[in-house]
C-alpha cells in the first residue's frame, strides 16, 4: 500500500474541494481551451465539469459547514491542480504506450479489490482517494489504471516513479505531445512534466463554494 500511495502522490495533487474560477481581460490565445495535448483540446468546460464533480463529492463527504469552509480555504488551487492531473494523465499514458506498457480491466479490478479490502470497503476507498488525491468516485477506476501504467512503466525502465529515469520518459512524452496550456492556467514545464505558474497580471482568480457560496477573492 505504501508504494501505491507514493505513486498516487506522484501522479495526483492532494486536493479536496473548491472551485477557483479564472476571469481575464485582454487577448486569449486559447479560446475555449484550458490545454492542448497531442492536438486534442481539454476545454474549459471539461475542466470545470471535472472540478464540479470533485466539489460535489467533497461537499457530500463534509456536511459540516465549518469544516467545509476550511476545506475550501485550503484548496484554492483546485482548478489548476485538476488541469495538471488531466494533462499529466495523458502524458503518462503516452509514455506507457511508447514503452509498450498495457493495463487490462482485470488488473484494474484486482487492484481496486485489494485497495477496498485495505480501506474497509468501496466507500472507504472512494473517500480516501477523494480526500487524499482529489479523485472523484466516478473517475477512480480511470485513476487506478494510470497508477498501474506508472508502476509498469517504472518497472520496465528498471527504476521507480521517484527516479530521474521515470521522469525522463514523461518528459519525452510531453515533448511528443507538444503540451500547450492556456496562459491563464500557467505553463507546462516539459522537463519536469508539471504545470508551473506564470506571470499573468490580467488574470483574476476567485473561489466559490459548492452551493450558494459567495465568491471570495483569492
Amino acid at each position: 500500500m505504501h508504494r501505491r500511495r507514493r505513486t498516487a502522490l506522484v501522479l495526483t495533487a492532494a486536493i479536496a474541494a473548491a472551485a477557483p474560477l479564472l476571469t481575464a481581460c485582454g487577448h486569449d490565445a486559447h479560446p475555449g481551451a484550458a490545454a492542448v495535448v497531442g492536438g486534442q483540446r481539454i476545454t474549459v468546460a471539461q475542466l470545470q465539469s471535472r472540478v464540479d464533480e470533485i466539489r460535489t463529492a467533497q461537499r457530500a463527504a463534509v456536511p459540516d459547514e465549518t469544516q467545509y469552509a476550511q476545506v475550501l480555504a485550503s484548496t484554492s488551487s483546485l482548478t489548476r491542480d485538476t488541469l495538471h492531473n488531466l494533462v499529466l494523465d495523458r502524458v503518462l499514458h503516452r509514455a506507457a504506450q511508447d514503452a509498450g506498457v498495457t493495463v487490462t480491466r482485470k488488473e484494474v479490478q484486482q487492484l481496486r479489490t485489494g485497495l477496498e479490502q485495505q480501506a474497509g470497503g468501496a466507500k472507504g476507498l472512494e473517500t480516501a482517494w477523494l480526500q487524499k488525491y482529489g479523485i472523484a468516485p466516478a473517475h477512480l477506476d480511470e485513476n487506478l489504471q494510470l497508477q498501474l501504467e506508472a508502476q509498469k512503466l517504472a518497472k520496465k525502465l528498471g527504476t521507480d516513479t521517484s527516479q530521474p529515469a521515470f521522469w525522463k520518459a514523461l518528459s519525452k512524452a510531453s515533448q511528443e505531445l507538444r503540451v500547450d496550456l492556456n496562459p491563464r492556467y500557467g505553463a507546462w514545464d516539459v522537463q519536469k512534466s508539471s504545470r508551473v505558474d506564470t506571470q499573468t497580471p490580467w488574470v483574476r482568480e476567485v473561489t466559490t463554494g459548492a452551493t450558494g457560496g459567495q465568491p471570495a477573492t483569492a
